[in-house]
């Protein structure tokens, strides 16, 4: 007892001095009172202003984001350069937004969460969402579904008023398109994870944007340089709304116009209908909304003929003066029976077989030019081969697989090969730019850079030479609906027949017109296109090329010619071919002013 005693004792010291050290260190001196004060107010603070501050975040943004979070922040909000046009108007761009997820995990009433989701947002389908928002069996932790890319801010805040616990928001961008319709084919579109799925914007991933978002070497969109096209916005609205016009007035199936730059191969405008609002891309899948410029290969009809009489001429074997025997309207060759269309029944001029659109001049030249030299012209002048500009999309040409004589005779006048309109464009661009095939582009370039990689395919006298023989056909000849007074144009019209389960539709007409002004120093080319248009009383009930797409040509250069500053000639150009009044060509003396 008395050990126990012993032991007990001593803890009545312990307990007197923890109770003095509890007093003292809570009784404040007067002066030191006010600096704790003073800290624990600030910790207060601190304290309170981060739950405030996460408290709102959180509001605004939902949870912070878990690694699915941070994937799908990263596919969402990459950044894409903007788009101008030749003179820096926005073609495309981005807009900050915001699209709502869900966490299916967190979501304890399903049924309530998409009763109330498609209340808000009634794009949404029910029965979709509800299987998003199902988790499936064994799946671990919260989950993640977009439920709703790029919201408006009203639809932003109507899903935040719901309090769904599980909903939460994202940082996005949104591509848009401020011109609608405008240049479609050309800006193609990007789908919702702003990936280019088309046109242009395929291509500027083509060029390493992904990667760069992908490092983070892009923290905003000023880091990236805008894209500029070689597209004039102002002619692009001029062609597109001509174009309807005549597509509407000739009742018509489809077509397409474009402005070439013949000096730079620039593409100033290019316009193809039916086309689609890139803003709501999903009319772009439609099989009537291809780029018939560039997707579409056609049978080019008589415009081939300026691809034949170049040939000749170059060839060295015919000159502007040579002559052909067209006498009868008929060449006869095997059980094949070439027929013109417009015959004269007579010897006729090589400006003639132009101004006439001869079939059957253009089959003797091409004839004394031989099969192996017609191919490899063909070939020089790219209509061969596929056709690769910036736009991904293209189409090969469909040639002859076995190239004899009476394909030689029907390609000289533009059937039996089907080729691109824009690479046909190019080859003209060649025949009447003094002689250098250019690969047409669609970003803005200085005529020295282009120049530096451009191919010389035909002498400057076969290019003085055309152009006399295309401005002859828009004085005299098949080209006179496009010859707008003071501008100098020069061109050829193409009429092809369809080809319906197997054989040439007469009926069923694909028109082209072709046209370069001016035509002593050719700056642009307009070429007009139009599937199955109709003959109309005015026309007398023809369909021909020279009623429609002609027309339209000629309306297009009119009302664009101003706006890309080609200054009108009240005066007739002086010698604007000076060999061909050398050669003392077929009415060369009559050419010439407006």
């Amino acid at each position: 007892m008395l050990r126990a005693a012993e032991q007990v004792a001593p803890a009545e010291p312990r307990a007197a001095r923890l109770r003095r050290l509890l007093r003292d260190m809570f009784r404040l001196a007067i002066e030191r009172s006010h600096m704790r004060v003073a800290l624990v107010g600030l910790a207060f603070v601190g304290v309170f202003g981060a739950i405030s501050t996460k408290l709102l975040m959180t509001a605004i943004f939902g949870e912070p984001p878990s690694q699915e979070h941070r994937a799908a922040a990263t596919a969402s909000t990459a950044f894409r350069p903007d788009i101008v046009d030749r003179n820096g108007e926005i073609l495309a761009t981005d807009i900050r937004t915001v699209s709502v997820f869900a966490e299916p995990g967190n979501i304890y009433d399903k049924d309530e969460a998409v009763e109330l989701l498609t209340a808000v947002l009634p794009e949404l389908n029910a029965s979709e969402l509800r299987t998003k928002l199902t988790q499936k069996p064994g799946k671990k932790g919260v989950g993640f579904v977009w439920v709703k890319r790029e919201l408006t801010p009203k639809q932003q805040a109507e899903v935040h008023r719901l309090g769904i616990p599980g909903i939460g928001f994202l940082p996005d961008h949104k591509r848009v398109y401020p011109n609608g319709f405008a240049a479609a084919h050309i800006l193609g579109a990007t789908n919702l994870d702003g990936v280019g799925i088309a046109g242009i914007e395929k291509y500027i991933d083509s060029t390493g944007l992904q990667a760069l978002n992908s490092a983070g070497l892009v923290a905003k969109q000023a880091d990236l340089k805008p894209v500029q096209l070689s597209l004039d916005l102002r002619a692009q609205f001029a062609v597109r709304d001509e174009l309807a016009k005549g597509i509407e007035h000739f009742k018509a199936k489809a077509g397409a116009s474009m402005i070439l730059d013949v000096r730079t191969g620039e593409v100033i405008a290019l316009v193809s209908m039916p086309d689609f609002d890139p803003n709501d891309p999903k009319d772009a899948l439609s099989p009537d909304r291809i780029n018939r410029m560039n997707v579409g290969v056609y049978e080019m009809g008589s415009t081939f003929k300026a691809m034949t009489l170049a040939m000749a001429l170059d060839s060295g074997k015919y000159n502007v003066n040579s002559t052909f025997d067209t006498r009868g309207g008929v060449l006869n060759w095997g059980r094949q029976k070439i027929h013109e269309y417009h015959g004269t029944n007579r010897v006729i001029t090589m400006p003639e077989v132009f101004t006439h659109s001869s079939n059957i001049g253009s089959a003797k030249m091409a004839l004394g030019v031989g099969v192996p030299g017609h191919k490899a012209f063909l070939k020089r002048m790219g209509l061969t081969d596929r056709l690769r500009t910036e736009l991904p999309e293209s189409a090969a040409p469909i040639v002859p697989q076995r190239w004899t004589e009476i394909n030689t005779i029907t390609i000289a006048f533009g059937h039996g090969i089907a080729v691109a309109p824009l690479q046909a464009a190019a080859a003209v661009g060649a025949i009447v730019n003094g002689g250098e095939l250019i690969t047409p582009t669609f970003l803005k370039a200085s005529a020295d850079d282009v120049r530096a990689h451009a191919t010389r395919v035909l002498s400057p006298q076969t290019s003085e030479a055309m152009r006399y023989i295309m401005r002859l056909n828009a004085a005299e000849g098949s080209a006179k609906k496009a010859s707008v007074p003071y501008y100098f144009v020069g061109g050829k019209t193409g009429t092809a027949e369809k080809v319906i389960g197997g054989r040439y539709n007469k009926n069923r007409l694909f028109t082209t017109f072709m046209a370069a002004a001016p035509m002593n120093d050719p700056k642009y080319l307009f070429v007009t296109i139009m599937d199955e248009p109709q003959g109309l009383p005015e026309s007398g009930g023809y369909a021909t090329a020279a009623w429609n797409s002609g027309v339209v040509t000629g309306k297009v250069i009119e009302r664009v010619a101003p706006i890309l500053g080609l200054p009108p000639q009240f005066e007739p150009p002086v010698r604007p071919f000076p060999l061909m009044v050398k050669l003392n060509a077929y009415h060369v003396n009559q050419l010439g002013g407006p």
